[in-house]
């Protein structure tokens, strides 16, 4: 009897979870459509063209191995590829393809970089042509380790990562034109919206995608006015396919090169070209800008990249660490993670650390030498106090499992916890009530207040639970 092929599907799927990363699952396996099993053959439908070349380049033996382990010897794997004929009122078709032998073929590579009046002659030719005459070719300046598949998503970034990848798909096309990305500096934007233009250039290698900073654009206007070019200079950003313009809050105050910003921003955005852009601030804060053009920064999405949760800081070193091969023991990470809140820049930059003093001098990575590294380097980037380290230290003196600090349950000695852990949160960081409330069991900020004022009282009345509070106090100040 042929089985079912949902069910088939269904437990490849398990299978396959296992063994690849959750953003790997997520963007490779979800959108995948099981559509029938006649003869051992499992046909599934996927997306594109594209995604099937992804797939046979980076999950064939996975999928083999997996078809096989669920089908027997015999068993095989077609793909159905929609194809999008692009002709109004047809509908879109698909094409049957088996398994191939071999991966996919890489997509070639974008040639080298250009500089303005600074490249070899021999080398690199004028970047600035004249449009239509023929499609120049640059150097995109992405950096290939800035992929999706290393970006690590969370409640703190999930709309902005979203967005990013949409456009990604379908750059120019999507309602998220431009994609206006904003954070607090080392928060992941300049990450994700290099993930965008390496994704663009994987779906589309035809378009040119083009990344820069902020102050290249201000240097190179500077060079074209020297030079007496700056019709070529606009011209050459007007040939971008997918520009992507990093720290654009700099151009403050800069009116001449805000007016070709201005231009530039409207001949791609009228011709269907995709914009992203990054700043350290939202658009309704943008200062030194004429309002014709934070307008048009208003005319996409504005999306914003929060401070990680201590899951996506946890998530964060485990895929560096993965990475580059390192295994590092489970409290270290732990006290990482908790220690450094409020950047991933600098959460990166411990990590390292604590990789070269071990690599280095040959010592072993443990929770000692974490401390020691990280006590010295937090020092120079003014860490706070985090309510969820207070809440660690706490459980962790009671015997404790985390988790049960925030559970609903009323025994004494977790209710105890709880309040010391608000207690705590309210002497040693600058959150609101109603914000430490939330993360201890999403209390409102009566009972924050009403905490405070218990432990107050027994501290003056309870000699034992007084000294809890005092080696309390030590333990957290020398986080």
């Amino acid at each position: 009897m042929e089985k079912d092929h949902i069910k088939v599907w269904d437990n490849c799927l398990r299978f396959i979870q296992d063994n690849v990363n959750i953003q790997g699952y997520k963007t490779w396996f979800e959108p995948i459509v099981p559509l029938k099993l006649v003869n051992s053959v499992l046909t599934i439908q996927v997306p594109s063209q594209f995604f099937y070349e992804w797939l046979e380049e980076h999950y064939i033996k996975l999928i083999r191995m997996v078809i096989k382990k669920e089908l027997g010897s015999k068993g095989r794997l077609e793909y159905s590829i929609i194809m999008d004929n692009s002709v109004p009122g047809k509908d879109k078709k698909s094409i049957k393809l088996p398994t191939s032998s071999k991966g996919a073929v890489n997509n070639p590579a974008v040639s080298m970089p250009y500089t303005m009046n600074r490249a070899k002659p021999k080398d690199i030719p004028n970047p600035f042509i004249i449009p239509g005459i023929r499609k120049v070719k640059v150097n995109s300046q992405l950096v290939d380790s800035n992929s999706f598949a290393n970006f690590i998503e969370g409640d703190c970034n999930r709309l902005a990562r979203s967005a990013g990848y949409a456009v990604a798909e379908n750059p120019g096309k999507t309602s998220f034109n431009p994609l206006f990305l904003y954070s607090s500096t080392g928060l992941g934007k300049t990450h994700l919206s290099h993930a965008i233009g390496l994704q663009v250039r994987e779906n589309f290698p035809d378009k040119t995608v083009l990344y820069l900073h902020s102050n290249q654009f201000i240097s190179q206007f500077i060079d074209s006015i020297r030079n007496g070019n700056q019709n070529d200079f606009i011209h050459f950003y007007q040939m971008i396919d997918v520009l992507i313009i990093d720290d654009v809050h700099l151009l403050a105050g800069k009116e001449k090169t805000l007016d070709v910003f201005f231009q530039v921003f409207n001949h791609l955005h009228q011709n269907g070209k995709q914009i992203v852009i990054t700043s350290d601030i939202p658009p309704v804060e943008l200062t030194g800008f004429n309002n014709r053009l934070i307008s048009r920064f208003k005319w996409g999405l504005a999306a914003d990249l929060q401070a990680p949760d201590l899951e996506t800081r946890i998530a964060i070193i485990q895929k560096k660490l993965y990475n580059d091969g390192i295994e590092m023991p489970q409290d270290v990470i732990e006290y990482l993670a908790y220690s450094i809140t409020n950047s991933i820049r600098e959460l990166e930059g411990a990590l390292i650390s604590i990789m070269a003093q071990s690599s280095l001098n040959k010592k072993e990575i443990t929770i000692d030498l974490a401390k020691q590294i990280i006590d010295k380097y937090v020092k120079s980037t003014n860490r706070e106090i985090s309510i969820e380290y207070i809440q660690k230290v706490v459980c962790e003196y009671f015997s404790l499992p985390l988790d049960v600090i925030n559970s609903k349950t009323r025994k004494r000695e977790i209710v105890q916890a709880r309040q010391l852990a608000m207690f705590f949160s309210k002497k040693h960081t600058k959150s609101s009530l109603a914000t430490i409330g939330q993360h201890c069991g999403n209390k409102d900020h009566a009972t924050v207040l009403h905490a405070v004022k218990t432990v107050n009282n027994l501290v003056d009345t309870d000699k034992k639970f007084k000294s809890y509070v005092d080696d309390l106090d030590k333990k957290i100040k020398l986080q």
